[in-house]
């Protein structure tokens, strides 16, 4: 591979600096200087009417051509496809020798995602937008995936309607269907390439936001059956002078929360919601692969554990059960939304998938596992469709046989949703973070700033 010096884009002399003149506007933001990424080689006449709506916007534009057939002379092109190809450690003669379209895409995606780093890092970009099918959407997807939340980056695409989270992942990527193909301009494509243009370049004039003189960033799970407990802990937290930031435990909300966690975003977690392990033990909809609960344990910050909406596994349409598990006990969410109970064996199971997790800590004092034993969930409640204490009894008798002794585990005569429960919640984990903070350890989260 080659290495992207700082200085790289100085000397190839195509990045633009500019200073605007606010002389007679003092409240006139910056004019941004957005990325134009995509194939110019074959959807050049798209993009010369991207880059025409970028200018009249009000932007400057970085066009960065990532087509291994050729360019375009319709606009001015300031990074070429063999630089790009240059920074995947190959070359466009090799590409196009190889024949191989999948790595060719995968080439270019990382030569992409190089240079839009760089950029990003040198300051030199205030947004990314890119048009594509298919193989222009797998590219621009994936070399935005370099990106931070809340750096604008918007795609056009003939697949924005289909199922392309593997590829958008938990990256705040904003895509636009496109409609129709991208085979030139017409009364369809033509407006939403204008307004996409306005989008990023609006995207990019809002300031960036800081959280100035909170005391640190908590993230926290969260399910529609676990809100009012979210509510209340977010409550207190937020009146002791923390930051929450709530994740819907959806799967994708899971991995996004984990993804974070690993970037040093919080200072601290209140995995209240664990749901998705239910998911992914009996194959529900809604798991957040093997990884999650993971990222707290492995970067040692403070973590209260609970075990919110464990009763529950995420299908979808009735007929979408699978055939094994058409005996069971179900309840109906929404049309679309069909929750299975889990059993005492899935519970008990469950609580030992969680101790072993959380015994692979190397700081098992910065964990605390609270578990409501009057439920886990609004419909895990007495007198409601859900409610079973075997099955609380189940995933406890798993907590006291498997988890390490290092890990303090409190049972609580409490509903999840009790305000009791969040009351203590808050406590042990305010508490985790004074320890925290007193040994000299902590670090307010990157989001943060410590009063």
């Amino acid at each position: 591979m080659l290495p992207v010096s700082r200085n790289v884009f100085q000397k190839l002399g195509f990045i633009r600096t500019f200073t605007p003149d606010t002389s007679n506007q003092p409240m006139e933001l910056p004019s941004p200087t957005i990325a134009m990424l995509g194939c110019f080689d074959t959807k050049a006449e798209v993009f010369a009417r991207l880059r025409e709506q970028l200018l009249v916007s009000g932007a400057q534009v970085i066009g960065i051509n990532a087509g291994i057939f050729g360019s375009t002379d319709r606009f001015s092109v300031d990074v070429e496809a063999d630089y790009l190809a240059s920074l995947a450690g190959t070359s466009i003669e090799a590409l196009r020798k190889k024949n191989n379209r999948a790595h060719a895409l995968e080439r270019m995606a990382a030569g992409a995602a190089k240079l839009l780093r760089v950029l990003y890092e040198e300051g030199k970009i205030s947004g990314v937008i890119g048009m594509g099918g298919g193989g222009g959407t797998y590219l621009l997807l994936k070399a935005m995936q370099v990106l931070p939340l809340g750096f604008p980056k918007v795609c056009l695409s003939t697949l924005a309607t289909r199922d392309v989270s593997h590829l958008v992942g938990v990256k705040d990527i904003v895509l636009i269907p496109s409609v129709v193909d991208m085979a030139g301009l017409n009364a369809i494509i033509r407006p939403l390439i204008d307004q996409a243009a306005a989008a990023i370049v609006a995207m990019a004039k809002v300031p960036e936001q800081k959280s100035d003189g909170v005391k640190g960033v908590v993230a926290i799970s969260m399910f529609g059956n676990t809100t009012d407990c979210v509510n209340a802990c977010t409550r207190l937290l937020e009146q002791k002078g923390y930051e929450v930031m709530a994740f819907h435990a959806n799967g994708v909300g899971g991995k996004a929360m984990e993804a974070l966690i690993r970037e040093g975003v919080f200072d601290a977690v209140m995995d209240l919601t664990t749901t998705e392990l239910a998911d992914e033990l009996c194959g529900g909809i809604l798991s957040a692969g093997p990884d999650r609960l993971t990222a707290a344990i492995e970067g040692g910050i403070p973590c209260l554990l609970a075990p919110g909406c464990l009763d529950m596994v995420n299908f979808g349409m009735p007929d979408a059960v699978p055939e094994a598990y058409v005996n069971r006990l179900f309840y109906q969410w929404a049309p679309d939304v069909t929750l299975m109970r889990t059993n005492e064996q899935e519970n008990f199971e469950l609580g030992r998938q969680i101790a072993e997790k959380l015994n692979q800590s190397q700081a098992k004092e910065s964990i605390r596992v609270l578990l409501p034993l009057r439920g886990f969930s609004q419909l895990d409640a007495p007198g409601n469709h859900f409610y079973d204490q075997k099955c609380t009894a189940a995933l406890k008798r798993a907590w006291e046989t498997y988890l390490d002794p290092g890990i303090e585990q409190m049972s609580l005569e409490a509903h999840i949703n009790d305000m009791g429960f969040a009351g203590v919640a808050v406590d042990l984990l305010l508490d985790l973070l004074e320890k925290k903070q007193s040994g000299g350890s902590g670090s307010a989260g990157r989001f943060s700033t410590e009063s």
